[in-house]
């Protein structure tokens, strides 16, 4: 009688707790920029109103960065909290065959939320590898996209391994990679929803008079890529529903939603084509704040809005396939102030929107300068929590939580290191950025190899005076130069950037107790 009394006190216990804990709602974009919401960029020609929204009742971050100025190295970072250039993919993206590149036996923010009682599911575009079985004979690029004769290497009859449920998800569903790679087809717990049985592409850009196509490869019948961000938006909403009794008897749930868009194939559906009077990108961007509405709307429905952490952001900046010079010509500039764009060192490469909103616990309305990396979250989903992190895990994650509850004490993150898609780092701290490569380290001119060719090798900018990173002043301040080159060496031998994980989270967590 004691001990099973005993025993349900202890399940009371762990049910009160677990009330206490908010769900979490991760939204990652694919290739949107900075300036390509209304809320941060007042001068831009896009109308969003329901990230306008969300920014109104959170909390918008003005300095928040991807760790990488591309897709798959990001991706690493926000599930690991470390930096990706400490994996072994040095450079560039995976591809939609490639296999698994989160190591084995690496913590995730999924699988920690799974050991705190959460119920998780990733819905959307994974890009960071997953296992297919290869006929004898067949191979496919392990830390690259897959050539045109790798295509059809898979056996696509059969399940992919260590995806999404190998990190932690109990549920997934989404594409292998990015839009605009094979396969194209839908993946659900691993195992493609309809066989790819044809072999083309998909239409790049709607309206394109010349047609042009993604790279061709194994399809399924009736997939054309215009379904896929309001399928998203539908599987999410699906979730919602069925999680939400849980959720409110306290076993919440944690959705990483990391869209395909607006990435290319830039697809807007019909009722969204020449909405933005821009171009099909603009399009695109309005179509995707919709389908942020939906989601919203959706919360509110089920009474979970008031706990439900959300974070929206996006993977890096936006690509130059979004067409930038139609865009300028009408006005807007998907980079907002910030020079470059996707794959570049520069700001427009991974300067990113970066929205917060948590009704029960922070006070909407807010803008923080404070300087955020996509790393982060792990080690702030872990404070809320109450969860102390292992010191060979997220080492380089900083909790933002001050900049959400105004706290004045706290481990915050004072420096953050840039990574191109040309494996170039920058550092930057307060108001200083070094730029360890000539040009851009990415596609805007000036070009590494290319325009850049003749360029200093190293860049020293100013932020708070020269926010377009028009003037290198490395030469009047090699102190400074030679500063956060050594504070960079450092954080490469020392293995973490964090003071370590059970120092920073133990403070982090006594903050959190004391709200």
């Amino acid at each position: 009688m004691k001990a099973a009394l005993l025993l349900l006190l202890g399940s009371l216990a762990l049910t009160a707790a677990a009330a206490d804990k908010p769900n979490f709602l991760f939204i990652l974009c694919d290739d949107l920029g900075y300036g390509d919401l209304a809320c941060l960029n007042p001068q831009g020609k896009i109308v969003t109103p329901n990230l306008d929204r969300l920014a109104r009742e959170g909390v918008i971050f003005t300095d928040a960065h991807t760790s990488s100025s591309v897709c798959t190295p990001t991706r690493y970072g926000v599930m690991t909290g470390r930096y990706n250039w400490r994996s072994k993919l040095q450079k560039g993206v995976l591809g939609g065959l490639s296999p698994r590149l989160i190591e084995q036996g690496r913590l995730t923010v999924a699988e920690m939320l799974r050991k705190q009682g959460y119920h998780t599911a990733c819905i959307g575009k994974w890009h960071l590898g997953m296992d297919w079985t290869l006929p004898p004979g067949k191979e496919i690029s392990e830390l690259g996209i897959e050539t045109r004769e790798q295509a059809f290497s898979a056996d696509f009859s059969k399940p992919a391994s260590n995806g999404p449920n190998a990190v932690g998800f109990d549920y997934s569903f989404g594409i292998s990679a990015s839009l605009d790679m094979v396969p194209y087809a839908f993946i659900e717990n691993g195992r493609v929803t309809a066989q790819p049985t044809e072999d083309r592409g998909l239409l790049m850009f709607h309206g394109d008079d010349k047609g042009r196509l993604s790279r061709q490869g194994p399809a399924a019948p009736g997939f054309t890529g215009y379904e896929v961000l309001p399928t998203l938006t539908d599987k999410a909403i699906a979730y919602f529903g069925e999680r939400a009794a849980d959720a409110k008897a306290g076993k919440p749930f944690f959705l990483y939603l990391p869209y395909a868009s607006p990435h290319t194939p830039i697809l807007p559906n019909p009722e969204w084509r020449g909405k933005s009077g821009l171009n099909a990108y603009a399009d695109f961007v309005m179509e995707q704040d919709h389908e942020v509405g939906r989601l919203l709307q959706a919360l509110d429905q089920h009474g979970l809005s008031d706990n439900t952490f959300i974070v929206f952001t996006s993977d890096n900046g936006c690509s130059p396939s979004a067409r930038y010079d139609e865009l300028l010509a009408k006005g807007h500039n998907p980079s907002g102030q910030f020079r470059g764009h996707k794959a570049d060192i520069y700001e427009g490469g991974h300067r990113v929107p970066f929205l917060v909103r948590w009704p029960a616990k922070v006070k909407g309305g807010q803008t923080t300068n404070q300087l955020t990396c996509l790393t982060d979250f792990m080690a702030t989903a872990a404070a809320i929590t109450g969860t102390k992190l292992p010191e060979d895990a997220a080492e380089d994650s900083f909790s933002f939580l001050p900049a959400l509850t105004g706290a004045s004490e706290g481990i915050v993150r004072r420096s953050v290191v840039h990574h191109s898609i040309g494996g170039f780092f920058a550092i930057r701290e307060g108001k200083w950025k070094l730029a360890l490569c000539p040009g851009s380290g990415g596609w805007s001119e000036p070009r590494p190899g290319k325009e850049a060719r003749d360029a200093p090798p190293i860049q020293l900018f100013d932020l708070e005076t020269d926010a377009g990173e028009t003037r290198n002043v490395q030469a009047d301040h090699q102190d400074i130069v030679s500063c956060l080159q050594m504070k960079l060496e450092e954080m490469v031998a020392n293995g973490r950037s964090t003071p370590g994980a059970h120092q920073q989270n133990a403070v982090a967590v006594d903050l959190w107790k004391k709200k």
